[in-house]
């Protein structure tokens, strides 16, 4: 099923539906980032901003890795590369990235300085599996949380635990109170993002934090990869940040 709807500027919104899996995505390639905006502003230019749920579709496997300057030009594989179109935005795990060239069932998306500076995109290599996600639309079931697909920083597993059938994993990150105050930091049953996926935390302390992750989670995200001292994104609950700004001012 498909739909275009005309917009600002004369401009089309390409909408479509998707199904992967049991689940059916509506996404529309120019929205991105839709709450930051202010409201009149989708009135006077075209919106080219992307959200995400948390909520991985599959795992994508690196089959090229280029230099560019600073620059990296990671080349994916996945079932859904049929689906994509240059100029949209993916999340690798949980950094929102854009395509910029398709070529047969691979496609290539670029990662800047300051993305491989703050993730773990710099330590990619051919054959890793990387967490994807297509964007979304705030019109329908949010199944995870709000993700913006901008990572806050790497964190390191510290332990992992057997729960009977599921795994507690503990991540340390490192410890900044300034940081803090700006609401880089978990609470007890709040939302984290660990390389894409959106999870609950428990045990949360200054620097830490765990999340229990069942064996389907486990088995369809690079969760079945992570060891001790593995490195994974994290993104803090934007919730938390626009509460800990407001505190401030």
């Amino acid at each position: 099923m498909a739909g275009r709807i005309n917009f600002i500027e004369g401009k089309s919104f390409d909408q479509r539906i998707t199904k992967t899996g049991s689940s059916q995505i509506l996404k529309c390639s120019e929205f991105h980032h839709i709450i930051e905006q202010p409201l009149f502003s989708l009135f006077i230019k075209p919106i080219s901003y992307f959200m995400f749920s948390g909520i991985v579709e599959e795992m994508a496997t690196v089959v090229a890795i280029k230099r560019d300057k600073e620059n990296i030009d990671l080349t994916m594989k996945c079932s859904f590369t049929n689906e994509l179109k240059i100029d949209q935005s993916i999340s690798h795990n949980g950094v929102c990235l854009t395509v910029v060239h398709i070529e047969g069932d691979t496609y290539t998306v670029t990662a800047m300085k300051e993305t491989l500076d703050r993730s773990n995109l710099r330590l990619l290599k051919i054959g890793n599996h990387v967490n994807v996600e297509r964007s979304m639309i705030m019109n329908g079931r949010l199944d995870g949380h709000i993700v913006q697909g901008h990572v806050d920083e790497t964190a390191k597993c510290i332990n992992i635990k057997d729960a009977d059938g599921s795994t507690y994993f503990t991540f340390e990150y490192k410890q900044d109170k300034e940081m803090a105050k700006k609401g880089y930091f978990t609470v007890d049953k709040g939302s984290v993002t660990v390389n894409g996926v959106s999870l609950t935390v428990c045990e949360p302390t200054e620097n830490t934090f765990t999340v229990a992750i069942i064996p389907y989670t486990r088995a369809n995200t690079n969760f079945c990869d992570i060891r001790l001292e593995s490195c994974v994104n994290i993104e803090f609950d934007i919730l938390g940040k626009y509460i800990a700004r407001l505190q401030s001012i």
